[in-house]
């Protein structure tokens, strides 16, 4: 039985986000970023788990994957019952679950879908097969309302470094070819005391955004942290070019109340809860 997201009973309701992607056994990234990050900006988070990871701040020890009827299971369970008025989607470590992903999306007509193409962790460890990258392309990019990659996986995608912030335009253009519907390249891997982003719509939209670097060693999971709030403002009702800017502003206040903290011995996480805001009745 399929039952569309906006189908269910009258009343009020909380905003709903899924996130399908990976658990972060050490609680930084992934699935539990995911929970953190729509519990802070008020909205109801729910999961289909992707894969189970061994790491900590230092790096991954090791990937289990669900098996893909499991996690079709997962997605629909929660889409049958509860709803779903976002998704953000992280790491897929093989086209069987890829393809699992995107026959969901269809099928339930899921709505403002956030790729984040999660495929190498802080500490450089790659986390997806080289041959899933094409079908994530193939399959996910025309369902998605935007994707989140960084310079590392914008360079796997088309095959090219992506090396300074002049690079950033041609390579936000070169995603949107791949069949995106929009694109958030984030420049924070490039060096100097800014950070740029681009955000780019196929409608020739550009949105540039800029901060003050932020000083710190607990940069885990700021990829995740990212793309879940995109959802999460999506879920809220925002357009994308206000969420995303509502999701950044997020994220920059996460990092600096993180920034002394010490978790671990490697990357550290951010402070997600640093400024919760009230489970929000729509």
């Amino acid at each position: 039985m399929t039952i569309e997201p906006h189908a269910l009973p009258g009343g009020p309701r909380y905003a709903r986000v899924l996130s399908i992607a990976g658990s972060d056994s050490g609680g930084g990234a992934g699935i539990q970023a995911d929970l953190k990050t729509f519990s802070a900006l008020g909205c109801y988070g729910m999961t289909a788990i992707t894969a189970i990871t061994a790491q900590n701040t230092q790096g991954v020890r090791g990937i289990h994957g669900i098996p893909p009827d499991m996690l079709r299971a997962q997605i629909d369970a929660v889409v049958e019952d509860i709803g779903v008025d976002a998704v953000k989607i992280g790491m897929l470590a093989t086209p069987e679950v890829v393809q699992v992903v995107a026959d969901a999306i269809r099928r339930h007509r899921l709505p403002h879908v956030v790729l984040d193409p999660v495929m190498v962790a802080t500490s450089g460890d790659r986390l997806i097969a080289p041959e899933t990258a094409s079908v994530l392309v193939r399959e996910l990019f025309p369902l998605a309302a935007v994707i989140t990659p960084n310079l590392d996986e914008a360079a796997l995608l088309l095959g090219r470094p992506v090396t300074g912030i002049d690079a950033l335009e041609g390579a936000v253009q070169g995603l949107l070819g791949l069949g995106a519907s929009a694109a958030l390249l984030k420049g924070g891997h490039l060096p100097g005391d800014w950070v740029v982003d681009l955000l780019a719509l196929q409608d020739g939209t550009r949105r540039r955004l800029e901060s003050a670097r932020i000083a710190t060693h607990n940069g885990h999971g700021t990829g995740c942290t990212l793309s879940s709030a995109i959802a999460a403002h999506l879920a809220l009702g925002h357009a994308l070019p206000e969420a995303v800017e509502k999701a950044r502003a997020y994220i920059l206040g996460a990092i600096a109340a993180g920034a002394a903290v010490r978790t671990g011995r490697g990357h550290g996480p951010l402070n997600h809860g640093y400024a919760p805001v009230p489970q929000i009745v729509l």
